[in-house]
């Protein structure tokens, strides 16, 4: 058994129900921070104004918008936690380190700090996985049938 598995495999027998309601949380706050993004058109724009209208930065923003929604309602439904948590884990980093960090470490940097902790629980669902009450725990259940 390598160390990955041996991880997942951990975090799979240690798993408190309290987590569970974590992880839903998280995703609804992730869900919503991607809801809102979209929203912001302005803010938006003077991203990209700022480097010149480049390819790669629409491309971005179309990855981080994508992932925000997507990765949020994985999370809340509790599938492919730890592919989800995987996918927002760089955009996570980004936001601490490229965007509110230039706000300077401080008490009253609000979205510096629930960048931070959100980063710390997409770490800790990477390593915990799903939990009891998910859809990948609903559909190991010996009885369940997949048809496709």
């Amino acid at each position: 058994m390598n160390l990955i598995h041996k991880i997942e495999h951990w975090g799979d027998s240690h798993h408190p129900q309290w987590i569970d309601y974590l992880r839903i949380a998280l995703g609804i706050l992730i869900l919503v921070k991607g809801m809102s993004f979209v929203g912001d058109l302005d803010g938006v724009g003077a991203l990209v104004q700022q480097v010149n209208y480049k390819l790669y930065i629409w491309g971005g923003v179309h990855y981080i918008v994508f992932a925000q929604i997507v990765g949020g309602l994985f999370l809340i439904f509790g599938f492919q936690t730890r592919l989800a948590a995987a996918v927002l884990l760089p955009i996570l980093f980004g936001a601490v380190f490229f965007v509110n960090i230039t706000n300077g470490f401080s008490f009253l940097n609000s979205e510096l700090w629930l960048s931070i902790i959100v980063f710390i629980f997409l770490i800790v669902f990477l390593i915990m996985g799903s939990g009891k009450y998910s859809l990948d725990n609903l559909m190991d259940k010996p009885g369940y049938s997949r048809k496709i």
